[in-house]
């Protein structure tokens, strides 16, 4: 119970926080937003310079405050606020209430409280009190002096009471607030030294992180710590609802008057709007909802939540864990996928939809110059945005959803109920594309615009077909009963193939975007997107692509190179291979160190190193000769060739049905077992019965990659999209 208690207060200090801090971007937005009018000389243009970056540094100090030195800074303002509300009370009731009037009429017409009579001073006297009460208690004044600060807010009601002449109840009131004034700067005087004590704290922890952290590790504390994110959805809702309150009042108002202030059905109708009002509001919010520079970011914010919960709802539908990282690759620039170059860290929410989608929104209005526009063609970019938003969450989706399909395939899962989700996100990132280029070619003209979202919508329909290609083949494989050897060459065709065309996709899009700058919006921004889309999607991915050919090449180059085992030869060694434990059932290929694998298990291994799995010793050698002598199974047994040379005379057999001597062994290999015959050889040389099974060797895991020269194990290698090898 105290634990849920706790967490409770947590989150309500967490709400206040947010809250608190929420004012601030008001008073920021509203400055970049006010009309500033050069023209008032040049002492009028100075003070409203300094007043504009004056709130602007107050507002943004006081964004970046501490939770506990926010709360104290809003104890003091609402303090000085009420103390300033309490004079203003007074001041107004000692120059204009007159108690002898009839009554006090509103200026929403209803009466408010009757000015003859103790009614009126009664409620002002409990008003007075509340406001002197409450600035008592949050400047934490003493007893003896909070009561004479109550009662000098009091006095100005005594002389409304005692009806003083009008000039000297003003007197009274301005000696009151004189003296409340008085008190207040001498609080905020005695607080002066807490204040430089804080900003030196402040001061002193933000070098101190600085210089240990960086700069970057800085800029993510304070964005977490003050909750950025969430202070910018508060902003935006709240401008958007306020905007859309007076917008329906506004419009109610405007239709009861044109309808007659008699009319019952108008003023009903008054209440109801019709869908080209609705609409008309609809688009006058969206279009204010992103004038500016923070209410783009605001938006975003709003974005980001409603693609977090989606992503989440996905996960949740596929029937996955939520932890599963999602392998996208960085694409970037005029692409949807523009930010996935930004979101470049190895953490793993930054590869979430819900950072994805707000970063590719902000980067694309930025590009377009989205918040400078007029209303009508804002309008239209942001609808345009939204499109190429909405591309970007589907091949992130696809992102998610494809580790998923190649796991329930390749661990052949044959639950249907597993299988079903996931196809159908496969189906729906199919259909989704086709429909959406389909109703954008049927309403709008070609341009660059549509032919990039068009473009990205094919690439999506491919990657799906891609996916679900390999999808098929493993569970193809997966109902045989024998190995199907070739089915990794079919994988490594259907990605290479999927690749090069998303490859193709990239280089044409680079040239769309090209296009784009230098004849339709060229900016500075759209040309650093364009120099990042050709790094992270041209450069990179035809690097890669080159070095897993090449890999293959080579694998399969050393595995042609070593001697392979069939027939009588295979039966002699009765044993599985070392990497899928499975028997061989056709042929066997034999390391130099006389192992034996799958030469299927032993090109996937080679993708990685060139290390025996067993011995770790040197599997691709030069040298044409190779040994052809006795070679040794997996335990540590033997087993002779059966070529002619050295199978000896026919019928020269040991008696006793023993098998006929071996030749003599080859030299020993440098770390593994020494080669010999059978339990003749065994006799004659002793020493060999301290050898030991090679499956005994241990190694750490820092010499498992490093051992006589190999190359460490390359885990980017192992998630390449490429890579054909699906466990």
């Amino acid at each position: 119970m105290a634990s849920t208690q706790a967490r409770i207060g947590q989150q309500a200090l967490a709400v206040l926080d947010v809250a608190l801090r929420v004012p601030c971007i008001f008073i920021i937005d509203a400055i970049f937003n006010s009309y500033y009018d050069p023209g008032s000389g040049w002492a009028g243009a100075t003070g409203k310079v300094l007043v504009r970056v004056t709130g602007v540094l107050v507002s943004s100090v006081v964004l970046l405050l501490s939770q506990k030195a926010l709360f104290k800074f809003y104890t003091l303002f609402f303090a000085v606020l009420l103390g300033a509300a309490a004079v203003l009370v007074n001041y107004y009731a000692a120059s204009h209430i007159d108690f002898y009037s009839a009554y006090y009429k509103a200026a929403l017409g209803f009466r408010l409280l009757p000015r003859n009579g103790p009614t009126l001073w009664l409620g002002m006297a409990a008003v007075q009190l509340v406001f002197g009460v409450g600035y008592v208690f949050l400047l934490d004044l003493r007893s003896a002096f909070a009561a004479l600060v109550v009662l000098d807010v009091m006095v100005p009601l005594w002389g409304l009471m005692i009806e003083l002449p009008a000039d000297v109840r003003q007197l009274v009131a301005v000696l009151s607030g004189l003296a409340l004034a008085l008190n207040t700067a001498a609080c905020l005087a005695a607080r002066l030294k807490w204040f430089y004590y804080s900003c030196r704290y402040v001061y002193l922890l933000v070098r101190h992180m600085y210089r240990i952290y960086g700069l970057q590790l800085l800029l993510e504390d304070t964005w977490k710590r003050i909750r950025f994110p969430d202070v910018l959805r508060v902003f935006w809702l709240t401008r958007v609802t306020a905007q859309a309150l007076i917008l329906v009042y506004v419009v109610r108002a405007v239709r009861r008057e044109s309808g007659g202030a008699g009319d019952g059905a108008a003023d009903a109708q008054g209440y109801l709007l019709s869908w080209d009002v609705f609409w008309d509001l609809t688009s006058n919010l969206i279009i204010s909802g992103c004038d500016s520079t923070l209410t783009v970011l605001g938006m975003s914010a709003v974005i980001s939540s409603v693609a977090h919960y989606l992503g989440l709802s996905i996960l949740a539908f596929i029937g996955v864990c939520l932890s599963v990282r999602p392998s996208v690759r960085p694409s970037v620039c005029v692409s949807p996928l523009t930010c996935l170059a930004v979101s470049g860290s190895t953490e793993e929410e930054d590869k979430r939809l819900g950072f994805v989608a707000p970063v590719l929104f902000f980067i694309l209005a930025l590009q377009t110059g989205l918040s400078s526009l007029d209303p009508e063609e804002r309008l239209v970019r942001l609808s345009r945005n939204m499109c190429l938003l909405l591309t970007a969450i589907l091949h992130f989706i696809h992102g998610m959803t494809d580790p998923v399909l190649m796991s329930l395939s390749a661990s052949h899962v044959s639950s249907v109920r597993r299988h079903v989700p996931v196809l159908l996100v496969s189906l729906a990132l199919f259909v989704l594309p086709v429909a959406l280029s389909y109703a954008l070619w049927h309403h709008y003209a070609l341009n660059t615009w549509l032919f990039a979202v068009t473009a990205f919508c094919v690439e999506l329909c491919l990657k799906v077909v891609v996916s679900l290609t390999v999808y098929g083949l493993f569970m193809a494989d997966g109902l045989s009963s024998v190995l199907w050897e070739k089915l990794d060459d079919y994988v490594y065709y259907v990605r290479s193939t999927g690749n090069i065309i998303e490859f193709l996709f990239g280089v044409i899009m680079f040239g769309n975007g090209a296009y784009t700058m230098m004849f339709e919006s060229g900016s500075k921004i759209r040309a650093c997107m364009m120099c990042l889309h050709a790094y992270f999607n041209i450069y990179l991915q035809a690097k890669n692509g080159w070095k897993t050919f090449i890999n293959r090449r080579t694998a399969v180059k050393k595995i042609n190179s070593l001697p392979e085992v069939r027939g009588e030869q295979l039966a002699d060694i009765e044993d599985v291979c070392a990497i899928c434990y499975q028997e061989f059932a056709t042929a066997a290929r034999i390391t130099p160190c006389h192992h034996y694998f799958h030469a299927l298990c032993l090109r996937k291994w080679l993708y990685i190193q060139d290390t025996c799995p067993m011995c770790h010793q040197r599997v691709y050698v030069e040298e044409e000769s190779r040994d052809r002598g006795a070679f040794s199974n997996n335990n540590g047994g033997y087993a002779a060739p059966q070529d002619d040379d050295a199978a000896g005379p026919p019928g020269d057999e040991q008696p006793d049905g023993e098998p006929p001597a071996a030749p003599p062994p080859p030299p020993p290999p440098a770390g593994g077992a020494a080669a010999g015959g059978g339990g003749a050889a065994a006799v004659e040389e002793p020493d060999n019965e301290l050898l030991e099974d090679n499956d005994s060797i241990e190694y750490d895991e820092d010499e498992w990659g490093t051992q006589n020269g190999s190359t460490p194990v390359e885990e980017d290698y192992i998630n390449d999209d490429t890579d054909s090898t699906e466990d």
